[in-house]
């Protein structure tokens, strides 16, 4: 069997089942089974899988879109700019704490879906009240985060790109600063923030490539010796990608990172050999000192 993934408004994804064994093909439009109704999206994938696999509850495409579908789609986006105008005097009126973000209504207009984003908890039912008292439809309020908020109003991000959030990026990943410091970034807040005024999702993009480079390289400000002297590690390069020494004297050299790597294993090859015949002196110096000691005892 099939499992659909559809996308609605604003990078909305949900899965469906073909069971009704539809020639579908991504980029196209369908109609689906939606909260007492139908819905209407984007195919963005297709996978096979087994009938086990598939969740009994799983909703279902329901057929193809037609032009006279799009139109009336186009007609309940026009509805949304009214519905959002509307919901905002309500907030108001009620001097609840949130912020309208986004309005969507179900393709058989069903269901409004009003998006909000909020400090904290929010007793809307009064709201609800009201707006169904208006739209004599379903009323559905959902609270959003800050990322969210971003994908569904989109913008352009300091690369000169599209948010990734509102085009490529399904899920929101954990990002963390020590990512930009890994990285070597700045971590001034306006370099590293995206438009959510959180840490950029791409900080985590290449990340494992830069753990990959700095692997068993000394962090900046170490000393080491090699290339016949001591120096400190003054910076990393990573697209080079070199590693920048200064000596004693404040002198820089630029080295790539693969032959820093060969040096620190050459000067490591004898400190090893030398950490190895110490530890091997002291463990026979060690059984001489037993056994003087327990001499003494005896005495």
């Amino acid at each position: 069997m099939e499992i659909v993934e559809v996308q609605f408004k604003a990078q909305r994804k949900e899965f469906f089942k073909n069971a009704r064994d539809l020639y579908l093909k991504t980029g196209n439009y369908c109609i689906v089974q939606a909260d007492r109704g139908e819905d209407m999206g984007v195919i963005i994938s297709i996978a096979q899988v087994s009938k086990g696999e598939v969740e009994a509850d799983m909703k279902e495409v329901l057929r193809h879109a037609t032009d006279k579908d799009a139109e009336h789609l186009d007609e309940m986006r026009e509805l949304e700019e009214e519905a959002t105008e509307t919901c905002q005097k309500k907030v108001d009126e009620h001097t609840l704490p949130m912020k309208l973000v986004d309005v969507e209504y179900q393709y058989d207009g069903n269901k409004i879906t009003f998006y909000f984003t909020s400090d904290g908890r929010i007793d809307f039912r009064e709201l609800v009240r009201d707006l169904a008292g208006v739209f004599r439809t379903r009323i559905d309020l959902r609270q959003i985060g800050v990322r969210d908020e971003a994908r569904r109003f989109d913008g352009m991000g300091m690369c000169g790109r599209r948010l990734c959030c509102a085009t490529f990026l399904k899920d929101f990943e954990p990002v963390t600063l020590k990512m930009a410091k890994d990285q070597n970034l700045p971590l001034t807040p306006s370099k590293i923030s995206g438009a959510c005024g959180r840490l950029m999702c791409c900080l985590a993009y290449e990340l494992d490539h830069y753990k990959k480079l700095s692997k068993d390289v000394p962090k900046v400000g170490s000393k080491v010796t090699c290339f016949g002297g001591e120096h400190r590690i003054d910076k990393i390069d990573f697209i080079t990608p070199a590693v920048i020494l200064s000596d004693a004297e404040g002198n820089q050299i630029h080295v790539l990172m693969e032959d820093f790597r060969e040096e620190l294993g050459k000067v490591a090859g004898p400190q090893q050999e030398s950490k190895q015949r110490k530890f091997g002196r002291d463990r026979r110096r060690k059984p001489r000192d037993d056994r003087q000691g327990e001499g003494e005892g005896d005495a």
